[in-house]
């Protein structure tokens, strides 16, 4: 639209010169002419059918609903000893801290990507709450080019669990064919003590409940985005 305009104004600009030469009042009758010609074109090229109308319509109200009822806030960069990286208009953001002289923490999260249904906590025990699922890959190394541990974690709103520990090689490939039982079938001292391991390096029920609160504002963010992007591209 704006090159539309810009070569309207120039051809505007280029006939009244030539018709100048041809007399002023001649001039001024044919470029008003022109002119005109020149803004009922644009209005018509900018002019929208009723389907689109209403589209822009509702996505506008949409946003405003959005920023009123639950505006999301600037996603936070650190927690803890954790430095935060968000993904914008992806589906995942990582942590990263050092813990002690040698040894590296990169954990990977997802957004919200399941749920599940449980017993409401009242007295009653009547009815049923949605319990939200993140999925948590947590890597664990000593230097560049070592072996590392992988947790694969189930992140709730109060509480993480570990589901899997793997050992690998620096390129991701299984440093031994046998990959682990599962954690929940070890028994509970095992696991206790995996749960102690992650716990003194920052990763607990704390971390659990960061990660749910940052992906709840993270999805209000990237909700918002994307309507303003269908807004864009439609209006344009």
């Amino acid at each position: 639209m704006a090159a539309f305009l810009r070569a309207s104004r120039r051809s505007l600009f280029s006939s009244c010169g030539i018709l100048y030469s041809h007399g002023q009042q001649s001039s001024l009758h044919s470029s008003k002419h022109i002119f005109q010609f020149s803004r009922s074109h644009a209005s018509q090229a900018i002019q929208k059918s009723p389907f689109e109308s209403n589209i822009l319509r509702i996505l506008r109200n949409e946003i405003e609903y959005q920023l009123d009822y639950a505006p999301p806030h600037p996603p936070v960069t650190r927690f803890n000893t954790f430095m935060v990286e968000d993904r914008p208009g992806e589906q995942w953001i990582t942590l990263r801290r050092k813990f002690g002289k040698d040894e590296h923490i990169k954990i990977e999260a997802t957004m919200i990507d399941g749920a599940i249904n449980v017993p409401k906590a009242n007295d009653e025990n009547l009815g049923e709450d949605v319990r939200l699922h993140i999925s948590v890959l947590v890597d664990i190394w000593k230097g560049e080019g070592s072996e590392f541990l992988e947790f694969v974690c189930s992140s709730w709103p109060n509480s993480l669990e570990i589901q899997k520990v793997y050992l690998l090689r620096s390129d991701s490939s299984r440093a031994q064919p046998y990959m682990g039982p599962n954690v929940k079938d070890l028994n509970s001292g095992f696991r206790d003590s995996l749960n102690e391991f992650l716990k003194a390096r920052g990763i607990d029920d704390e971390l659990s409940a960061f990660l749910h609160e940052f992906m709840m504002n993270k999805d209000r963010i990237e909700a918002i985005g994307w309507l303003r992007k269908i807004l864009s591209f439609i209006e344009n």
